[in-house]
């Protein structure tokens, strides 16, 4: 999860870009690692379920929102960990926006709105509609936003809305956003989840996009096409290429 808070902080050189990206980078994790490749991230144990259950996510998205609330910053970014994030271009797809708005912004992972059936008193259940961005993808709030949400978001809050819905993590956001607050999702098409054909972005347009994503679409490996001096076995994800293209003085790019 990024945490966006000026030019400054998330537009890094060639030389501090790893610093950088400690600073901003906050990794939410169900038990402690001890991965010397983490050394200097800011590491946070959530002690939430490691199963891919609803609750289990929406104790993770529970405990980013808490502590982006607890803090100074001005984005709450989730990415999911089979993300890579493009500074430059999140940070030009964020400066567009008010300074003071309400924003939610990402991509769906569907092409309609999903329906839920929101439990009610009594047992009883009424159908919604809404749109949703997919945390395969990455979703941005704004803080204006994210404080608006507090009534359904923070603390236990949150899961109890994911029970409610009986829907996970990200859908649980798009609920709050746009059923209780009315507040439409930004549909962006610079995030991308491994639910897309990423074979149909060209290189020409990778580099401006805001996340990119890989994995298994249609029983097929699902990645950019982009050549590189790395083969597809040394980088089969193809973010080692896609980092050398943005960042070509980093000390391991050819």
């Amino acid at each position: 999860m990024y945490y966006i808070t000026n030019k400054t902080d998330i537009a890094p050189r060639a030389d501090n870009a790893r610093t950088t990206r400690c600073r901003l980078t906050f990794i939410f994790t169900d038990t402690a690692d001890e991965d010397e490749a983490l050394k200097g991230y800011n590491i946070i144990v959530t002690s939430c379920s490691p199963e891919h259950s609803h609750q289990g996510l929406s104790c993770k998205m529970s405990a980013e929102y808490d502590y982006f609330m607890a803090s100074d910053k001005k984005w709450l970014c989730h990415v999911d960990d089979d993300n890579y994030v493009n500074p430059g271009a999140l940070l030009s797809l964020l400066s567009a926006f008010p300074p003071d708005g309400d924003i939610y912004v990402g991509k769906p992972s569907l092409d309609h709105p999903i329906r839920a059936h929101e439990l009610l008193e009594d047992n009883r259940t009424r159908e919604v509609e809404f749109w949703f961005a997919t945390g395969g993808a990455g979703f941005c709030l704004s803080r204006r936003l994210a404080e608006k949400m507090a009534p359904w978001a923070s603390g236990s809050r949150f899961e109890r809305t994911s029970a409610v819905i009986r829907l996970p993590d990200d859908c649980t956001v798009g609920f709050i956003v746009e059923k209780r607050l009315g507040v439409p999702l930004v549909q962006s098409a610079a995030f991308h989840s491994h639910l897309e054909n990423l074979l149909q972005l060209t290189p020409r347009q990778i580099p401006l996009q805001v996340t990119l994503s890989y994995g298994l679409f249609e029983n097929k490996m699902n990645s950019v096409e982009l050549k590189g001096t790395f083969s597809k076995e040394e980088d089969p994800s193809r973010f080692k290429t896609v980092h050398c293209l943005l960042y070509p003085m980093t000390s391991w790019c050819p």
